[in-house]
């Protein structure tokens, strides 16, 4: 191998001896040759040359007389260097090597003593299977006493139900038996590629894989498997260990393993009584890219050695019941849970979980959790693991079953429920728990006497379900309907309950013996963290009719309507939801809690019901308000007038009692006014001082600033083919361009002007100013005759504005017949889009990339009343030269759509297929 010397090494052997007389610059020398011929990491001696040097020059070593003292700080040096713990050096003036006999060449006797003393099978309670290796059999010695290992190890083991494999007395073995162990335990087809070790003395690599045949049965893939490791496990039980725990086969007890090697050798450093101690061989395993060299292999359950067949026999009692409990879920999920069409994808899902690394009670129960939360989406729906038998606390069967005697059902509504008349007229009702109720019930009567007789004339009413934990939903109908109006029937909610297979519709009740609250008067709903079941399906419906507005903390999210199953013989329990709650809507509410409209301390809530309740009292106002301003200025009058409907339609139907505040306001403003128009451009904002004007008067440059602003707005580039390349993103005001105009021309127009097509890249432009579109315009059209650009109609003045080119211009026409390509994106908006508009119009550009925003040449801000929120409104519309129709709301539409990133790409593919084609002609 002395090829493989890098010859600085020799260079430095050479020198060494040459300039000094002393042993430990050529035992150093000698040592580092060894590493370089031996050691399994070559790659890891880039630079050793170099350290070698700096050792012997530093002198330290040379001062070292004591021969075991030089091998110590040998070790630690090239220990240091290597970060490798497997390299040691080491003094021994009477070491005599031995070397055992290969087992493959002992007499056949022996060889049968040996592996009945290394491999040893019992068979334990519960049909589990023992098999204890003191020591990996070599595939030689494995071929010799194939019959005695299937007959009294194999087959034996093949029946047991699970196996304990246990190799912590594993101190020895040879790497060729791994893959037949390997082996026992998968299937004959496909092999599996399990290790690739390579040897650095021979420079080969061998793979590892198992065998399609071998001498007895296999045990498969299905039984359990539990490998007892511990800090002596060691070799070739270490790559079993590892290759069958990241196979997924089996599962690892007890200690980390040694962290051994493939192949480790005692080298004597030549000329000296010096010996190093080197790994020449290496594993790395195929399925993970690591090794378990050095570092060991890590058990998947930590136990104490000597504990660890306690552990496994734990262990495989856990494991023997997940068929169970699996099967009893899939039974209880198949009889009990309202999605009945998520039943067979759940049941799919569940056979097919992989429970390998299962190794408690616990971590079956957050697997399986965490499977069904995933495939269900349904967070009643849960899987726990619950530590001694903690108790699965049921709803109060009072609640459900209410006492028939009138008195003892009139002390429970008592307890259950408060009820006052606060300052400013406000009605005070608090309910901690909801009653069942059914039609005919005397419960009714008591409601109408106790609650809405003396509530029947208050201005604005709080219901208090902050201390409200749940009950029964049945009284939910019976409460809403006071709170109708009840000339009219609503519909509330539907419930499905899988276990009695029936669907009930919860309506207004058609007649109601007390007074009705009616549908005008402000209902403000008190929540808190404790609000639960019953008690957050009245908040949530509150929302969903639009009949109150919520008050208070994020409801506690409690699962309703529910069963907890215990799993027989262990402490994992299921809770399946049985019933499904769906909304007015038809939607299904799976909880999760309520989130109020305006959220604050639930101890502070009745303070801000009152400031709330102030601000509805002028919402009315302010909405009729938003209204006339869009009728007023509004560019497109019809749209204007169906706009004011829709707000004053939705203020009626309750669609604004979520609205708290002026910023909720402006909000629930914006997103109705842009839905009933279909023009995003419209919005109301909210603002303490008067709003500068949107369009301030432009700024003409002075004489300094006109390059630095010619060289900021505009970019350009000649491309291939003599492409003008042109860029600019924002649209000047004509006063500014008339400023920097011979600059422009100059420094811009004049470098692309003579191109033979045109890219304008409007994708980052955004708008600005339009005064400068119909100069712009007429750069790419004949003097004569002036063209129609198009035509604004501005609804302040209601004067309709058509816009032409320009008869003068400065500086050189591009003309009418050069091709024209304008790159477009989401972003492009407001004055570039009219350009665009207006060039697509007359066919004098090809349009290429994303539609535009939809933007608007001028908006007008008003103030709504005299309150402190302000509406954007577009107060001028653009119309097409050539259709004569209104095109700005929706924006612009490409030629070739295309993503905004490509559009350039784009657009040179064109050109070029448009000159191929030109030329061919």
């Amino acid at each position: 191998m002395a090829q493989h010397t890098p010859p600085l090494l020799l260079v430095l052997l050479l020198c060494t001896l040459s300039v000094s007389s002393s042993f430990q610059p050529a035992l150093v020398l000698e040592m580092a040759k060894i590493l370089l011929e031996n050691y399994c990491f070559p790659e890891n001696l880039v630079g050793m040359q170099e350290a070698i040097q700096q050792a012997i020059n530093s002198g330290e070593i040379l001062q070292i007389s004591d021969r075991k003292t030089l091998a110590s700080v040998l070790t630690v040096g090239v220990q240091g260097a290597l970060n490798d713990p497997r390299l040691t050096v080491s003094y021994e003036p009477n070491f005599v090597p031995v070397m055992p006999p290969a087992l493959p060449s002992l007499p056949k006797e022996q060889l049968i003593w040996l592996v009945r003393n290394s491999v040893k099978l019992d068979i334990l309670d519960n049909n589990i299977g023992y098999l204890r290796i003191d020591r990996v059999i070599g595939e030689e010695t494995a071929a010799k006493l194939g019959s005695l290992l299937r007959d009294n190890i194999w087959d034996k083991a093949a029946q047991t139900s699970s196996l304990i494999l246990d190799l912590r007395y594993s101190t020895a073995g040879e790497l060729s038996g791994v893959p037949f162990i390997i082996s026992y335990f998968s299937d004959p087809e496909p092999l599996i590629h399990i290790d690739t070790v390579y040897d650095r003395p021979s420079n080969t690599t061998r793979e590892l894989w198992t065998v399609p045949s071998i001498e007895g049965e296999r045990y498969g893939k299905k039984k359990d498997v539990i490998i007892l490791t511990s800090k002596r496990t060691m070799g070739a039980a270490e790559a079993v260990a590892y290759t069958l725990k990241n196979l997924k086969r089996a599962i690892t007890v007890g200690e980390r393993s040694a962290g051994g090697s493939v192949k480790v050798q005692k080298i004597r450093i030549p000329q000296s009584e010096f010996y190093i101690t080197v790994p020449v061989a290496r594993s790395v395993s195929p399925i993970t890219g690591h090794s378990w060299e050095v570092s060991g292999v890590s058990p998947t359950v930590n136990a104490i050695a000597k504990e660890a067949v306690t552990k496994a026999k734990s262990l495989l009692a856990i494991r023997s019941t997940i068929p169970k409990v699996m099967q009893s879920i899939s039974d209880i999920i198949r009889r009990n849970y309202a999605f009945t069409d998520r039943v067979p994808a759940l049941l799919q899902h569940l056979q097919s979980t992989d429970l390998f690394s299962v190794v408690s009670e616990e971590d079956l129960a957050v697997r399986l959790n965490q499977d069904l939360q995933t495939v269900s989406e349904d967070p009643r729906l849960i899987i726990r693991y619950m530590q001694d038998n903690a108790a699965i606390t049921e709803e109060d069967p009072v609640l459900d079953n209410p006492p028939n005697d009138l008195n003892s059902l009139k002390k429970l509504v008592d307890t259950t429920i408060k009820v006052e008349v606060l300052r400013h007229n406000t009605g005070y009702l608090c309910i901690d728990k909801f009653v069942k109720w059914s039609a005919g019930a005397e419960l009714e009567e008591l409601m109408a006497k106790k609650v809405w007789e003396p509530l029947k004339d208050t201005n604005n009413l709080i219901i208090d379900l902050r201390y409200n934990t749940g009950g029964s939903f049945t009284s939910l109908a019976l409460i809403l309907s006071y709170l109708q109006d009840t000339t009219q029937k609503h519909h509330f909610f539907t419930i499905y309950d899988q276990i009695q297979n029936t669907t009930t519709e919860y309506d207004s009740l058609p007649r109601i013996i007390g007074p009705s609250y009616g549908s005008k008067r402000g209902v403000y709903v008190l929540t808190s963290y404790y609000t639960a079941s019953a008690g957050e399906e009245f908040a949530y419906l509150i929302q969903s009719l639009h009949r109150g507005t919520v008050i208070g903390e994020i409801t506690s999210g409690t699962l309703m309507h529910s069963k907890t199953f215990q799993i027989e013989g262990t402490d994992i329990a299921i809770t399946v939801p049985f019933i499904n709650f769906l909304d007015n809507n038809g939607e299904c509410w799976l909880g999760g809690g309520v989130v109020p409209d305006a959220i604050v301390l639930a101890e502070e809530a009745v303070d801000h019901v009152h400031e709330i309740a102030d601000f509805h009292q002028g919402l009315e106002i302010l909405i009729e308000k938003t209204g006339e301003l869009l009728e007023n200025h509004y560019a497109i009058h019809a749209v204007a007038l169906e706009i004011r409907k829709v707000l004053l339609s939705k203020w009626s139907e309750g669609l604004y009692w979520s609205v708290v505040d002026f910023e909720s306001l402006a909000s629930q403003l914006t997103a109705d006014l842009q839905e009933s128009s279909g023009d995003h451009r419209i919005h109301v904002f909210h603002c303490d001082v008067e709003p500068e004007s949107l369009h301030d008067v432009p700024k003409i440059p002075t004489a300094e600033e006109v390059g630095y602003i010619v060289e900021a707005l505009f970019k350009i580039d000649i491309l291939p083919g003599n492409i003008g390349y042109l860029r600019f993103d924002l649209m000047a005001d004509i006063e500014v361009v008339k400023a920097i105009g011979p600059q422009l021309i100059k420094l811009v127009w004049s470098k692309i002007v003579n191109t033979d097509a045109l890219i304008i890249d409007m994708r980052y432009n955004t708008g600005g100013y339009s005064t400068a579109i119909p100069l712009l315009c007429t750069y790419f059209f004949d003097a004569e005759p002036l063209r129609h650009l198009y035509t604004v109609f501005d609804r302040t003045t209601t004067n309709m504005t058509e816009v032409m080119t320009l008869p003068q211009i400065r500086g050189q026409r591009y003309g009418p017949t050069k091709d024209i390509y304008i790159l477009t994106s989401h972003m492009t908006g407001s004055a570039a889009e009219v350009f665009t508009r207006s060039m697509k119009d007359l066919n004098r550009a090809t349009i290429i990339g994303e539609p535009t925003i939809g933007g608007s040449l001028s908006s007008g801000t008003y103030q709504i009343g005299d309150s402190v929120l302000y509406a954007s409104i577009p107060n001028q519309v653009v119309l097409s030269a050539i259709s004569g129709k209104e095109w700005s709301i929706s924006g612009v539409e490409p030629h070739v759509i295309a993503q905004a990133n490509d559009a350039l790409p784009v657009a040179q593919r064109i050109i070029s297929a448009r000159l191929k084609k030109e030329q061919g002609k």
